[in-house]
């Protein structure tokens, strides 16, 4: 992989973070940045000294999962600093069930990669139980690390006034949006691999589609109903979240011991880091529908629990 491949993530990666202090510093009222926040920053700072230092396996193979944490540690701090409040002083226990749940509903795309073969595991050469220890932490920090960015694109001020007429959906338009996302959740396992593997992307949108009517219909926080309001200001903050996220995550995952190659045949002579660069597309739609996943647990525990009809994950906050 050419040198000018790293340098062209390093530049967008740098454009991206500075654009967010720049904003982040002309923020008015913000207050110092709580201990949580210089913790995370001073994660991410050891982790990289240490990783380039060589100084163990432990860094080498953990580093994606140590830089996310501090990563959401730090954006959760820069939330707190511009509003007072934070998804983890608001509420722990909802933020340790997001964590928690972000590592089934990240075992789904994990089912569909079986099938598609779009990225596989690489550097991970140490004991099962140890194996599945870093897979676990890793992915428990996919959610979360959405979310805390998603919330401080918000605090930041972006995308606020994102107003457009107001378009009523009728019951059949959300039908045929459910319908659409149907198909494209299962066209790709239904043709052949050879071809499936082609079509990860309308996976990343899909569930966004088939599930955001459910939402609608079950009252719960839906992109849908936003939009018959006129706003679109949740979505465009979810859009953005995905580039930061996905930018980082390619960024960390290159210089780590374990880390994901990907593996589908698209474009592979064109990467920016180990993603080939049309990927980079992706991540935006990705955080919409992890967010719509996480929602409609959410709306699907609620309308349970009010029914009286208690789910076994009823015992975990949702």
């Amino acid at each position: 992989m050419g040198d000018h491949h790293v340098a062209a993530g390093i530049v967008l990666l740098a454009g991206t973070i500075l654009f967010i202090a720049w904003r982040y510093l002309r923020t008015p009222h913000r207050r110092p940045i709580p201990l949580r926040g210089w913790a995370g920053f001073g994660t991410i700072a050891a982790a990289e000294v240490l990783l380039f230092a060589h100084a163990g396996w432990f860094i080498a193979v953990y580093f994606t999962p140590i830089v996310w944490t501090g990563y959401i540690l730090l954006a959760d701090g820069l939330v707190g600093s511009l509003k007072c409040e934070s998804r983890l002083t608001r509420s722990p226990g909802r933020f340790l069930a997001l964590a928690f749940w972000s590592i089934p509903l990240w075992l789904i795309f994990e089912a569909y990669n079986l099938r598609l073969e779009n990225w596989v595991y690489v550097g991970m050469p140490l004991s099962p139980a140890l194996d599945y220890f870093g897979y676990a932490w890793a992915f428990a920090t996919i959610w979360p690390g959405i979310y805390e960015t998603t919330d401080l694109l918000d605090a930041l001020g972006f995308f606020r006034g994102q107003l457009h007429p107001r378009a009523p959906l009728s019951v059949g338009a959300r039908w045929v949006i459910a319908l659409a996302g149907l198909l494209m959740v299962a066209i790709p396992v239904l043709v052949p691999a050879s071809v499936g593997g082609y079509l990860f992307g309308s996976v990343w949108v899909g569930f966004v589609l088939l599930l955001e009517p459910l939402l609608y219909a079950w009252d719960g926080p839906s992109l849908l109903r936003d939009w018959e309001r006129g706003t679109c200001t949740k979505l465009a903050c979810l859009l953005a979240a995905g580039w930061v996220c996905g930018i980082l995550w390619e960024f960390w995952n290159y210089w780590a011991g374990a880390r994901w190659l990907y593996v589908f045949h698209i474009a592979q002579a064109w990467r920016i880091f180990q993603m080939p660069a049309p990927g980079f597309a992706g991540f935006p739609p990705f955080a919409v529908e992890c967010w719509v996943l996480y929602e409609t647990l959410r709306a699907l525990k609620a309308r349970l629990t009010a029914a009286g009809k208690q789910p076994e994950f009823a015992h975990t906050r949702v």
